[in-house]
């Protein structure tokens, strides 16, 4: 029945503001006609009079009064809701709903959006911090715009690019056995408890991953939601972990270079495929492309 009545809203509510039909529908650039068949069809749908006629003057009757107050309402909303999406869209002052992972919280969004900004200033960002799987299903939900992840997904449903790449340390107890190297081969930590993210983050993946090939499954002491948790867990000895290199240095532990297997993690943008753009979201996402090689500090 909604769907019905909705297209007729507007009509009736023109006709009860002006309690005359040839001025409602010259408020509403339509023919008298086209407008009268409207209201007389929405009673019918509602099986309840609107209005007592006189010729082309009309008055509520009490049913039409208490509809009309309902429908103004929804009228309110249906307005609202396009000024918002209108505002979202808008080229200069326009919204972009971003997600982005934990690890990129502290320096790299944060460069990212300060830099942006200095070219559009008036455009507002709705942030997501998240791991990789939860923001990929806020895509496909329609809740996020575009999303910084890593690994790089591969989806028939998504768009994806490259954008960079982060070389991953095995970090240590600064008083553990390997803490006076340099670099290690990662078959080296095979005897080792890690410290690791949870399953369904991207990094616990790669960490997986990168043991296998090393010829080894980790055995795993804890299972967090942040680096720098895990860090401090590491610092506090109850492990080692495969982390990117912090945004600022923390005590009590040591940082190793892995040689092999090529310890690295890619980053990447994402978003879904045949989704038309907004302006403010297709001046963002070529920002992005534009940092290719360049998204991550030396």
């Amino acid at each position: 029945m909604g769907l019905l009545l909705a297209p007729r809203l507007a009509y009736f509510a023109a006709v009860a503001r002006h309690e005359h039909v040839t001025r409602a529908a010259a408020e509403m650039g339509v023919p008298q006609s086209t407008l009268s068949r409207a209201v007389v069809r929405l009673e019918e749908d509602l099986g309840v009079a609107l209005f007592a006629r006189r010729g082309r003057t009309v008055s509520l009757t009490p049913a039409g009064r208490r509809f009309l107050a309902s429908a103004e309402r929804a009228l309110a909303e249906v307005e609202k809701a396009a000024d918002s999406v209108r505002a979202d869209a808008d080229p200069t002052a326009g919204r972009v709903a971003f997600g982005f992972l934990h690890t990129m919280g502290s320096e790299t969004v944060p460069g990212l959006l300060r830099a942006f900004r200095a070219d559009h200033p008036r455009v507002r960002f709705t942030l997501v911090q998240n791991y990789g799987e939860a923001m990929i299903e806020r895509l496909r939900a329609g809740e996020l715009d575009l999303c910084l992840t890593s690994p790089v997904p591969d989806a028939p449903d998504l768009v994806a690019r490259r954008l960079d790449e982060q070389r991953l340390r095995l970090v240590v107890p600064d008083d553990h056995r390997l803490a006076g190297r340099k670099r290690i081969r990662l078959a080296e930590a095979a005897d080792e408890t890690f410290v690791t993210l949870e399953p369904g983050y991207g990094l616990r993946r790669i960490t997986d991953d990168l043991c296998a090939q090393a010829g080894f499954k980790p055995r795993i002491a804890f299972e967090g939601e942040e680096a720098e948790t895990l860090r401090g867990l590491v610092a506090a000895g109850l492990g080692v972990a495969l982390l990117p290199p912090p945004a600022v240095a923390r005590p009590g532990v040591v940082e190793l270079g892995v040689t092999s297997p090529r310890a690295v993690r890619e980053i990447g943008v994402a978003w879904l495929d045949g989704h038309p753009d907004t302006p403010p979201v297709a001046a963002f996402k070529k920002f992005l492309l534009g940092k290719r090689g360049s998204l991550l500090p030396e």
